[in-house]
């Protein structure tokens, strides 16, 4: 579960790992199993990544880490002896990887070929959520969240969420942060950009309208804003997950296959 992490309960696997590490060989993880990968100790300091949800279980539960939760695979280590996969379907990657370290590039390709294989270039951060998912307890953050999410085109946010916490600025910063992990104006910005998201995945407006309509009169800035907050320019995200709205739409006969 996220932010667990794996200390004293797997101790017989964290010991089989260390002792399978000593003997030279080579160690992969994928996704989640990072977090035992972990435990043994044996990234400590060194390179790594998982599932980007549980990128912070990690960070928290084992800060020596250089956690890398936008990158599908990292390979790390003394010989690059530890290959980590992200996300669970980072495994073909992996996969890949492994065949053309081990086998050959020619072969590699060959796998990926014939199984359909895509190579995750733009690593996870295209498939993140900018709005990390976490119960907030506290009453005033979770009344400003509630509405960010409904007048996120407003166009003094900060302003506005602070007025209405009726909370000291300092007090307020403070508290949102702890709740969100993010300031406020990162927060407006994710919620804006988390709808921008949804419609290039659901509708065929133009970008110059989506960014309007989200609350950016400069097109050019929420091109640029998109591009590093998501990892692809909102064209780029558009054709590479409306697609699957488009494909799903068609009737049966009509789709490729």
């Amino acid at each position: 579960m996220p932010g667990e992490g794996c200390a004293g309960r797997f101790e017989p696997e964290v010991a089989w790992l260390r002792q399978c590490h000593a003997d030279g060989a080579t160690i992969a993880s994928v996704c989640t199993s990072a977090m035992l990968m972990a435990e043994t100790g044996l990234i400590d300091g060194l390179d790594a990544t998982i599932h980007w949800a549980y990128a912070k279980s990690l960070t928290q539960n084992y800060p020596t880490v250089r956690l890398h939760p936008n990158r599908s695979l990292v390979v790390t280590g003394v010989g690059q002896s530890i290959v980590m996969a992200g996300g669970g379907t980072s495994n073909l990657d992996l996969v890949l990887y492994l065949i053309g370290r081990f086998v050959g590039l020619r072969e590699a390709l060959d796998v990926a070929k014939a199984y359909l294989i895509e190579w995750h270039e733009a690593g996870q951060q295209p498939y993140a959520s900018l709005l990390a998912s976490r119960d907030v307890s506290d009453a005033v953050i979770a009344r400003c969240r509630e509405w960010a999410a409904e007048h996120y085109t407003d166009g003094s946010p900060v302003a506005a969420m602070t007025k209405l916490s009726g909370l000291p600025e300092r007090t307020f910063v403070r508290r949102f942060a702890k709740a969100t992990g993010l300031s406020q104006l990162e927060y407006a910005h994710a919620v804006r950009l988390e709808e921008a998201k949804q419609m290039l995945e659901t509708e065929d407006t133009s970008v110059e309208a989506i960014a309007l309509e989200v609350g950016y009169e400069d097109a050019s800035f929420f091109n640029r804003l998109f591009r590093r907050k998501v990892g692809l320019t909102p064209a780029q995200y558009r054709r590479r997950f409306g697609f699957i709205r488009r494909s799903l739409q068609r009737d049966p006969v009509d789709a490729p296959g």
